[in-house]
């Protein structure tokens, strides 16, 4: 008997050893921070563009020391973590190899090594924290973000509101109103997964969630709100399934027909759907990006031009300056996170990616039935799946999303239980 009470008390004891420091908690959100860019229109203005500004760059290198910090906490977690992901190992090796294709070598030996930073980043959020404390990070990192924001906005309207191109919408921190609408359609999809991991401060997590959804609308981002919608509803759908077989066979039918429902429509009536979402049948241009990167992508299938070399060439006569002719206008990005990683990286770098998409999903979907953890996961893949259709947030150097993408799909293959084992 006395030895059964020893060894309950010994695991409590553990229990709390595993329990992350203050310091750590700090570390991480100081490094989520960092990714967000949020700082960078309030401190350089409109004009900042990190591809062209080495001080932009080097204020990355904050982040990456706090994410070798995290690692060198508990290096053994760090390694049984990334063992765990041999897609993303894969994928990590085509950019690293891609330097030798390049059309622009210097560029994908920077941006490859940001990319690899960011990367590193996140596992080191699934191999620190279990499924609580990781969703702890994350909203007290948005509540951060949700003050700075209305205090930009209110306070200071030369920074936080639109005056040119959609005058009145609210951008908070950063350059332009979508951004600050998918930032917070994810705040709040992550903030509401909290309140039900952390029901003792349910109300505090939950007003936050609130006030992220007055952000959302004040933005004006209709793509949002249907990100924030979807997010929301995929929330439920986990949360339904969790309380017992019944319930979680009623929710998978009922979610399934919808899919397929809202799938029809969209093929069916098209141009009612991008009304909806304010868009036109070019989603604001992007289908020409599209269809002039893909004359590009079949000059060069298999490898591409390099990871994130194309969209800074100014030779005048690389990929870029035939994407910019046939297209009538100079894109950033790909806006869609499939053809980025063929532009990029071609055949073997998208079916690196795909893998590791694959195999995140799968485990995801798993969860829904077995990890509570699932409610911070699948809202946010789910959400991140939408918006990666539209933009290039996939393996994307000094990212926010890229780097807790990373730190939930590694989560989901780390337990708690697995990352208890010292």
């Amino acid at each position: 008997m006395t030895s059964v009470a020893s060894g309950a008390a010994w695991d409590r004891q553990e229990a709390r050893t595993l329990e992350p420091s203050l310091l750590t908690v700090l570390f991480a959100v100081v490094m989520l921070l960092i990714y967000t860019g949020g700082w960078q229109l309030p401190l350089f203005g409109e004009k900042a563009d990190e591809s062209a500004s080495g001080l932009l760059r080097v204020a990355f290198l904050p982040a990456y020391g706090l994410a070798f910090l995290l690692v060198l906490g508990r290096p053994w977690n760090m390694v049984r973590v990334t063992i765990r992901q041999p897609f993303l190992i894969i994928l990590m090796g085509v950019v690293a190899a891609s330097i030798f294709w390049s059309i622009q070598p210097d560029v994908s030996i920077r941006r490859g090594f940001a990319v690899g930073c960011t990367t590193v980043s996140g596992l080191a959020l699934a191999s620190r924290f279990k499924w609580l404390d990781l969703a702890r990070v994350f909203s007290i990192t948005f509540c951060v973000l949700i003050v700075a924001c209305y205090i930009a906005c209110i306070a200071f309207p030369s920074i936080g509101i639109m005056t040119e191109l959609f005058p009145g919408a609210w951008r908070g921190l950063w350059l332009e109103k979508n951004s600050l609408g998918g930032m917070m359609a994810l705040g709040c999809c992550l903030l509401c997964a909290t309140a039900l991991l952390d029901p003792r401060h349910a109300r505090v997590w939950l007003g936050f969630a609130a006030l992220s959804v007055g952000l959302v609308i004040m933005s004006q981002s209709k793509t949002s709100l249907a990100s924030l919608m979807l997010g929301l509803m995929a929330l439920g759908f986990v949360w339904i399934c969790q309380r017992g077989p019944a319930y979680a066979a009623a929710a998978t039918w009922t979610g399934v027909t919808g899919f397929l429902l809202l799938l029809a429509f969209i093929v069916f009536a098209s141009d009612v759907f991008f009304g909806i979402l304010g868009k036109d049948a070019t989603l604001t241009g992007r289908t020409q990006i599209w269809e002039a990167a893909f004359r590009q992508i079949e000059l060069r299938p298999w490898l591409g031009y390099g990871y994130a070399a194309v969209w800074s060439d100014k030779s005048g006569w690389g990929p870029l300056a035939w994407i910019v002719h046939d297209a009538k206008f100079t894109p950033q990005h790909a806006h869609n996170s499939w053809i980025e990683q063929l532009v990029g990286m071609g055949v073997v770098g998208l079916t690196a990616w795909g893998f590791f998409y694959l195999q995140t999903m799968a485990v995801a979907l798993i969860a829904v039935f077995r990890d509570r953890g699932a409610m911070l996961a699948f809202p946010f893949l789910i959400v991140f799946t939408l918006v990666s259709l539209t933009e290039s947030i996939a393996v994307v150097y000094n990212d926010f999303r890229w780097a807790v993408f990373v730190a939930l799909a590694a989560k989901l293959a780390f337990s708690d239980r697995a990352q208890e084992k010292v």
